[in-house]
């Protein structure tokens, strides 16, 4: 596994769909149907990918959910391999 640390969920969220689509955090956390919180947590890695959230995400914008848990899984993994307890 590389050193350097991978995109995060957030990160992917706003730069490769949010922004390219002219979305807001608003409108994204409307068509999830969830509160705006979650999303604006999302998109400032303060709160993970859930497996609860990766199907509405992946209905919002036509990719699987299995992307976004690996995205999470990914910064996961890298995160227990290069920042020591």
């Amino acid at each position: 596994m590389t050193k350097r640390k991978p995109a995060s969920v957030g990160e992917i969220l706003v730069e490769e769909f949010m922004k390219p689509m002219g979305l807001t955090q608003g409108a994204v956390a409307q068509a999830m149907g969830v509160p705006r919180k979650h999303v604006n947590e999302l998109c400032n890695e303060r709160r993970a990918m859930a497996a609860t959230m990766a199907p509405s995400l992946a209905r919002v914008f036509g990719n699987s959910p299995e992307f976004w848990l690996n995205l999470q899984r990914r910064t996961d993994l890298w995160q227990s391999q290069n920042c020591a307890s």
